[in-house]
């Protein structure tokens, strides 16, 4: 009889125990992912830090190398226009007009439209841009207000201003 109580006495504490095993086994398995996934959010955090801080660096490098203003030839939607239509800059800094959509265009300033003493025809570019990335890019450096527009498409209104602080 003593086994038969012995074996009752196991199987009716044997849940208890098994319960207490889980928990330990469930506290253990649980402590290790998370000092380890600790040390991996560690480790992301220093590497998207050190992103950033690369990406900040080379974005200062960049905008100190060009100080100016960037005009797309045609809108993303193929509308005819200068965009943005006006741009404001500082002496000494540069435009850059990119060919974007609805070429050939060109780049004419208007001789009235410019600072008295400005050459006009130095700054405009009247050969047509016909591919789509084609760049050209001005300098700046006396204050007033520039106006311009492109030759092919002025009926359609595509003019621009710069303004030069």
């Amino acid at each position: 009889r003593r086994d038969s109580k012995t074996s009752e006495i196991a199987t009716h504490d044997q849940p208890k125990m098994q319960t207490a095993m889980m928990k330990t086994s469930i506290r253990a398995s649980v402590a290790r992912p998370t000092a380890r996934a600790s040390v991996k959010v560690m480790a992301f955090n220093k590497q998207a830090f050190q992103a950033a801080a690369v990406g900040m660096a080379s974005l200062a490098l960049t905008g100190s190398a060009f100080a100016g203003a960037n005009v797309k030839l045609g809108a993303d939607s193929g509308a005819l226009v200068f965009e943005p239509s006006s741009v404001t800059i500082s002496k000494g800094d540069s435009v850059t007009w990119t060919n974007n959509a609805g070429f050939p265009h060109n780049i004419v300033f208007d001789e009235d439209a410019v600072p008295a003493g400005v050459n006009a025809d130095s700054l405009s570019n009247e050969d047509y841009l016909n591919a789509p990335g084609e760049t050209v890019t001005r300098k700046f450096d006396v204050a007033g207000e520039y106006g311009y527009y492109c030759e092919p498409h002025q009926g359609a209104g595509m003019q621009g201003k710069v303004i030069v602080n």
